[in-house]
């Protein structure tokens, strides 16, 4: 910890120096440090339905949004980098582009396990 010389005698510390950051490195982040692209509501809602998508009966319902969204999401991004939410974005993607063949698989199986056996 660097201290701040007094004055007077230059032996004697009287506060400690407060932490500064280079010149020309002024932090741009937020209290989130960047984990939360709130800038991006696109790609955060993508990455949430991507999720809940894992649920059985709303999978398939929530899977389509977040793939849609995920790649409205990632064109916002790779328009203005200043905003993130790759990761968000993609995670929507690839969750609502694999839940969607899931559960649309799974229910035109049920369709046809139903109709066959009438």
């Amino acid at each position: 910890m660097s201290q701040v010389p007094d004055q007077n005698n230059p032996y004697r510390a009287t506060a400690p120096a407060p932490y500064m950051l280079p010149p020309g490195t002024a932090s741009q982040s937020d209290a989130t440090g960047g984990l939360i692209p709130y800038k991006n509501p696109h790609a955060l809602i993508a990455y949430y339905l991507g999720l809940f998508s894992l649920f059985p009966i709303l999978g398939l319902f929530l899977a389509i949004p977040a793939f849609v969204l995920g790649i409205i999401g990632l064109r916002k991004r790779n328009q203005n980098p200043a905003i993130r939410g790759s990761v968000h974005a993609w995670i929507g993607i690839v969750m609502g582009g694999m839940m969607t063949l899931l559960w649309s698989g799974l229910l035109v199986l049920l369709v046809g396990v139903a109709i066959f056996n009438r």
